[in-house]
C-alpha cells in the first residue's frame, strides 16, 4: 500500500499542469512558425504573379513594327526569362528573380551592351509591376546608355503592356509595347 502526503499529490498535480501549458505553448508557437513560412511576401506573391505570363506574346512597339516576347520560367522556377524579338537588329533577354524574400529584381541584358538592375515593386492591385534601376554591370559612365525603368501591367490572362524607360546623357526614350498572348 502507498501513502501520499497532500503535500506529494500538490506537487503531482502542479507537474502535470505545467507539463500541460508546455505542450500547448509549444503546439502555438509551431501553429505560428508554420502560418508565417506559408505566407508569402509582397516580391514573392508579385513573382507569382508575374509568372503567370509565360508563354509568348506577340504585338508591335511604338513605331507599328511587330515583335514577338517569349516569357519562361526557368532555373526550377527561381527565375522567369523575357526574350524580346523583332525590337532592332538583336534580341533582349531580361531575368526576372527574387533577391531573398522581400526584393523582385530585373536583370535587363540590353542591346547596348550593359546589364541594367532595377527593383521592382506592385501597385495595390496587384497588375502593375515598376522595376526601376538599381546598378549596372559594364556601364561605362553613369549617365551612358541603359534601361532606367519598366512597367509591366497585366490587362488580363491574354493581355499585357510594357513600357520600357532608356536614360542617355540624361535624355529619356520610351518603347511601348501592347501585347497579346499567342494562340
Amino acid at each position: 500500500m502507498t501513502f501520499t502526503t497532500p503535500e506529494k499529490e500538490r506537487t503531482h498535480s502542479m507537474m502535470k499542469i505545467t507539463t500541460c501549458s508546455v505542450r500547448i505553448a509549444v503546439t502555438a508557437l509551431a501553429v505560428l512558425i508554420s502560418t508565417a513560412a506559408c505566407a508569402q511576401s509582397d516580391a514573392q506573391k508579385s513573382f507569382t504573379q508575374l509568372k503567370s505570363l509565360a508563354g509568348t506574346w506577340q504585338g508591335k512597339n511604338g513605331q507599328g513594327m511587330p515583335l514577338e516576347v517569349k516569357f519562361r520560367d526557368t532555373a526550377d522556377g527561381s527565375a522567369l526569362m523575357s526574350e524580346i524579338q523583332g525590337h532592332g537588329p538583336e534580341n533582349m533577354i531580361s531575368m526576372i528573380h527574387l533577391d531573398g524574400p522581400n526584393r523582385l529584381m530585373i536583370t535587363h541584358y540590353c542591346s547596348a551592351g550593359n546589364q541594367p538592375r532595377m527593383q521592382g515593386t506592385a501597385s495595390p492591385d496587384g497588375k502593375t509591376f515598376t522595376f526601376d534601376f538599381v546598378d549596372a554591370t559594364n556601364l561605362a559612365t553613369p549617365d551612358a546608355g541603359h534601361m532606367q525603368r519598366v512597367v509591366f501591367t497585366i490587362v488580363d490572362a491574354d493581355h499585357h503592356t510594357e513600357e520600357w524607360t532608356f536614360m542617355d546623357h540624361g535624355k529619356q526614350m520610351k518603347e511601348f509595347f501592347d501585347l497579346r498572348r499567342k494562340a
